[in-house]
């Protein structure tokens, strides 16, 4: 899952394709005991129930994307990857469904629908929120005394200076997502286009 799949950052599941479904290894995630019930992959009835399944499928989805640092998701795609389809057991969650889940994690803040609206294939999915990656960029501009520099998107998500860090490899919009919360504080001034924008911090 990140753009379609994945995520444009390399990481375990690979991602940076944003037309395929995640890259299964259903081995290095551990997924929670309701994924091998086949109920989990139902739609409940009972509002109250539907309420908890929808939650627990958003926070299977979070931490599935996170562990994999998955950006993008194409629902059409995911459909078939080992998230939303256990093989053992042979149930999926249908894309209806799917689409369902998102709507509640948009509701959350957790999903966003690329290109904006409310429907479409691809959403970002923000196991951290904008706001939340604002706090780490702001956090490693201090900490590596780079405030009142000037630093490229492309040095922040592929730079040396990032290794190590959660921003290094992340996806270029939710990035720029991030630098504008930290814009709209007063903490940073975007400038520049496409492949050359910079960033100053203050």
């Amino acid at each position: 899952m990140a753009t379609a799949t994945a995520a444009t950052a390399p990481g375990p599941a690979n991602p940076a394709d944003t037309s395929s479904a995640p890259a299964a290894d259903p081995a290095s995630f551990a997924f929670p005991r309701e994924y091998h019930f086949p109920a989990f992959f139902t739609r409940q009835t009972n509002l109250t129930t539907l309420h908890a399944q929808r939650t627990k499928w958003s926070a299977l989805i979070l931490a599935y994307t996170r562990h994999h640092r998955i950006f993008r998701l194409a629902l059409s795609s995911a459909a078939d990857s080992d998230l939303f389809f256990n093989r053992r057991i042979d149930r999926r969650l249908q894309l209806d469904d799917i689409r369902d889940v998102v709507d509640f994690m948009r509701k959350d803040g957790r999903a966003e629908y690329v290109g904006g609206g409310s429907s479409g294939d691809v959403v970002y999915l923000f196991w951290r929120k904008p706001d939340e990656w604002a706090g780490l960029v702001e956090s490693y501009v201090e900490e590596t005394g780079q405030k009142g520099s000037v630093l490229t998107v492309y040095e922040l998500v592929e730079g040396d200076g990032t290794k190590g860090t959660d921003i290094h490899g992340m996806d270029n919009e939710i990035l720029l997502k991030a630098l504008n919360v930290l814009v709209k504080r007063g903490k940073a001034q975007i400038f520049g286009q496409d492949d050359s924008l910079g960033v100053k911090f203050f």
